[in-house]
């Protein structure tokens, strides 16, 4: 594919580039209803594991959200109302999506792994109104559904369910005459849950204008998506990285999407897939990449592939020199948050640096800044962080919603800080070093070590843990515990076993600690806290 890619010259976008946001805007009717217009144009080629294929136009997009408006408008879901979204990659996703946004309510998604538990914490937590998922979750919900008052609305999709609104049925007899509604730029859109350091998940609020229009240059920039691409974004839909590359990036620009639904990730079957329909483009987490390259690829052909990107922690070199002499591309890293947009890329035009992050994205003022708020020099470690003042940019969220005081602590002076640490070299380039709190960052996903630590808890045998990242091949890191067992147990690989798996139950299945050592005491500050920092240097070999 010999066409000119969306950004040439990096100095001159990064100079001119404005963002325009009008007072009112609604993705909906701004931007889907306007590429329905074609009624030929492909939003979307839908595969399942079974080899059913669906496709879908933007203008069935299009009719099918007037119609879930207009049914949940029914339902008593009103402008700024919140409706929970937990489903894999249907197809319906995306319609629930742009109902939500097309009609004003607050969507409040989630992954598909939440228990009974994290349902009834959203739920109550943002008073949501109406929760839309299959039914493996509505058994779960069922189960504290008399404990979240605020749900008036339950809808499943796939098949009926007593006492929930069956989708297809309902959505079928709805009208397809939806007036969307004005929505104000900064009206609240979407919430995220995001896991902290401490404490349960927050949830970062999202505007109408500026989080999809700041997606802008995450699709044409970075994804570097034209109307006549077919982008695959292999990632689960509860993140916000679904609304990065599976829907705003993507759909701002006309592109269509390609969107396997399938319970597990299979190496295999994903390079089959990529072998045989037209992808031209292509978004995943480091971990699926670093499980790519351990088939024989070889036996694949890409001819559609032109471009690919990864995100949610730096990619080992090794891994992209591999994937390049198989396919042609090199993995361009891309780096951002729950709270923003694209915020760093290694964007196509420049030259890549194996290891780098790449630029900071147009649009963003990114700086590496000391703990007083000074820009530091280049190759010298500090916090990442966009300014703010005078110009609030676009893309970044309005709040933590409801904590203020959660709020405040991430903006300092002009600055929001993004809790994590990096370098920027002589060029410009910036280099990821780590968090500055103790999240973990493992296969794409945030998992706090508050939650894991709550979890084991729980469990009898254990008296005290501490959880902190631990270095590893594939995931790049994952979940290590230190426990101190409780009188009266002895360790085991057994207990080892029950333990993860009580966790498993407790708290969403990927927070599982992966490794267990059993420790005699835990190192702590004089005011007894924890130290975390201590384990993990330990366990990265910086002690």
């Amino acid at each position: 594919m010999s066409q000119a890619h969306n950004m040439t010259d990096y100095d001159a976008t990064y100079s001119e580039f404005r963002f325009e946001v009008p007072e009112y805007f609604n993705f909906a009717a701004d931007v889907i209803d306007k590429w329905a217009e074609d009624p030929d144009k492909l939003a979307m080629w839908w595969v399942d594991d079974e080899g059913t294929e669906v496709k879908k136009t933007y203008l069935d997009l299009t009719r099918a959200s007037r119609r879930l408006a207009s049914l949940l408008a029914s339902q008593g879901v009103g402008q700024g109302d919140v409706v929970m979204l937990i489903l894999p990659r249907n197809i319906e996703w995306w319609e629930a999506v742009t109902a939500c946004i097309r009609m004003g309510a607050l969507l409040a998604p989630g992954t598909t792994q939440l228990t009974s538990k994290d349902l009834e914490f959203r739920a109550n937590r943002s008073e949501a109104v109406c929760i839309i998922t299959n039914n493996d979750i509505a058994a779960k919900f069922d189960d504290v559904a008399d404990r979240c008052p605020s749900v008036r609305s339950r809808i499943v999709i796939t098949e009926p369910r007593d006492g929930w609104l069956f989708y297809t049925d309902a959505v079928e007899k709805a009208s397809d005459e939806f007036e969307a509604a004005r929505t104000r730029s900064d009206d609240p859109c979407l919430v995220y849950f995001t896991s902290g350091t401490v404490g349960f998940p927050k949830m970062a609020l999202h505007t109408h204008a500026s989080y999809p229009i700041g997606h802008q240059t995450t699709g044409r920039f970075w994804l570097d998506l034209r109307p006549d691409d077919m982008h695959w974004n292999i990632s689960d839909t509860g993140w916000a990285k679904a609304a990065w590359s599976s829907y705003f990036g993507p759909l701002n620009c006309g592109a269509a999407q390609f969107i396997h639904h399938t319970e597990r990730f299979d190496p295999i079957k994903t390079l089959e897939l990529l072998s045989k329909y037209p992808v031209t483009t292509m978004c995943g987490a480091p971990t699926i990449y670093r499980m790519l390259v351990l088939q024989d690829l070889g036996q694949f052909r890409f001819p559609s592939l032109r471009h690919c990107v990864g995100a949610g922690e730096p990619l080992n070199p090794e891994i992209i020199e591999v994937w390049k002499r198989a396919t042609g591309c090199t993995i361009r890293d891309g780096y951002g948050q729950t709270e923003t947009v694209l915020l760093c890329g290694s964007f196509p035009c420049i030259e890549p640096r194996f290891g780098s992050m790449g630029k900071p994205a147009p649009g963003i003022d990114l700086n590496v800044i000391d703990n007083d708020g000074n820009v530091v020099p280049p190759n010298t470690e500090g916090n990442i962080a966009i300014r703010v003042r005078p110009n609030r940019p676009v893309g970044l969220f309005r709040e933590y919603w409801k904590e203020p005081e959660r709020t405040a602590s991430v903006f300092n002076g002009d600055w929001y800080l993004t809790g994590d640490r990096a370098y920027a070299d002589d060029d410009g380039y910036f280099w990821f070093v780590g968090r500055s709190d103790d999240v973990i960052l493992t296969s794409g996903y945030r998992i706090g070590p508050f939650e894991v630590e709550s979890a084991l808890i729980e469990h009898p045998a254990v008296a005290e843990s501490a959880v902190v990242s631990s270095p590893d091949a594939t995931r790049g890191e994952v979940v290590k515990a230190f426990v101190i067992i409780a009188p009266g147990f002895q360790t085991s690989e057994g207990l080892v076993k029950e333990l993860q798996d009580h966790v498993k139950k407790v708290t969403a299945p990927y927070k599982y600690p992966r490794k267990i050592e059993f420790v005699e005491a835990l190192p702590k500050t004089v005011s007894g806290k924890i130290r975390r920092i201590e384990l993990r240097d330990a366990e990265w070999g910086k002690s």
